[in-house]
């Protein structure tokens, strides 16, 4: 058991030899091959529904729990999917982009094939096993936000993330879906102001996805990988990313000019601080170097989606608290 590694690994994705993978235990290899550093987006979406249900009156913590565990395992089962596909295709071959920032078990020999759909297999359990029961205490419209959930774990590397259809899948699945569908299956009822409001926040996840998609423009455009960065280009694509960030603030206002949150909900506004490092490196072209700045240089080749990652997660929390304050304040 190595606790401290486990900490490691929900804070950032680790760079490990495979001398050292072959000490660790299995949560540390489950937590390193699921890049469990960027599952807190997930359990954000979690959090949010939880607390919105809570505001509704109707938070019911068992079946919180569930939608948590549901969520988290769906978005772990995804990463190890993600990279069998982009391994079985050659995708992640020949020192790719992926290799470099942290460790593809597959490619670098550190997990057989089998070992990998083993993880796979059984992290996904875990997610339907957590999905059957709500289905059951919900009923058909449970049954299929879990149905679209699962063609988003199934396809979203292949073929959707191949035909620019994968940033728009992340906006999808981490706001309406997991959120409004959370709350949904937590109060056995759906609310459109959820579903928007759970858009609001999605833009931070797509943020994170649209900056690894910039960053690895090149390199997926040579393997035929036509993302919307690939498409659109890195300029266009840095300017709707700042957009996007925009609209993360600019929805919460709106959404307490509408009368849905309260005032206190502006508090989110305190993230600012995290929004201001981020717009600075999106302003300009990615640099054809590892900058000299830290943490920027640790983290190359991660350069866009690093500072969209920090401001995403400080977003996310400031979000949560609002919702609890907000919560206190009724």
């Amino acid at each position: 058991m190595n606790v401290r590694m486990w900490i490691q690994a929900l804070r950032v994705i680790p760079r490990i030899s495979r001398e050292e993978w072959q000490q660790l235990d299995i949560i540390s290899r489950w937590l390193i091959s699921t890049r469990a550093a960027v599952l807190i987006m997930t359990f954000t979406s979690a959090g949010i529904a939880g607390l919105l249900a809570a505001h509704a009156g109707k938070f019911d913590l068992w079946r919180w729990i569930l939608l948590a565990l549901g969520l988290v395992f769906a978005h772990a089962t995804n990463n190890l999917l993600n990279d069998y596909t982009d391994y079985s295709r050659g995708v992640d071959a020949n020192n790719y982009f992926r290799t470099q920032y942290g460790p593809q078990p597959l490619e670098q020999g550190l997990m057989t094939k089998r070992e990998h759909l083993t993880y796979a297999a059984v992290t996904g359990l875990i997610a339907l096993a957590a999905g059957a029961y709500l289905v059951a205490v919900n009923g058909w419209l449970a049954l299929g936000l879990l149905l679209i959930g699962a063609f988003f774990v199934l396809f979203y590397t292949y073929p959707l993330k191949y035909i620019g259809l994968g940033e728009l899948a992340v906006l999808l699945v981490w706001g309406p879906l997991m959120i409004g569908g959370g709350y949904y299956v937590i109060t056995g009822q759906w609310d459109w102001n959820v579903a928007l409001a759970g858009l609001v926040y999605a833009l931070g996840p797509t943020t994170v996805i649209f900056g690894k998609h910039i960053d690895k423009r090149a390199e997926d455009a040579a393997k035929g990988i036509r993302t919307l960065p690939v498409i659109l280009g890195e300029t266009a694509s840095r300017y709707v990313v700042l957009t996007m960030m925009a609209l993360q603030y600019l929805g919460v206002i709106a959404l307490v000019v509408s009368g849905y949150f309260s005032p206190v909900m502006l508090v989110v506004l305190g993230a600012l601080y995290w929004l201001r490092p981020a717009l600075t490196v999106y302003r300009h072209p990615r640099p054809s170097e590892p900058p000299k700045e830290e943490p920027a240089r640790s983290a190359w080749p991660l350069y866009f989606v690093a500072a969209s990652f920090y401001q995403s997660r400080a977003y996310g929390l400031f979000f949560m608290l609002g919702l609890i304050l907000q919560l206190i304040v009724r």
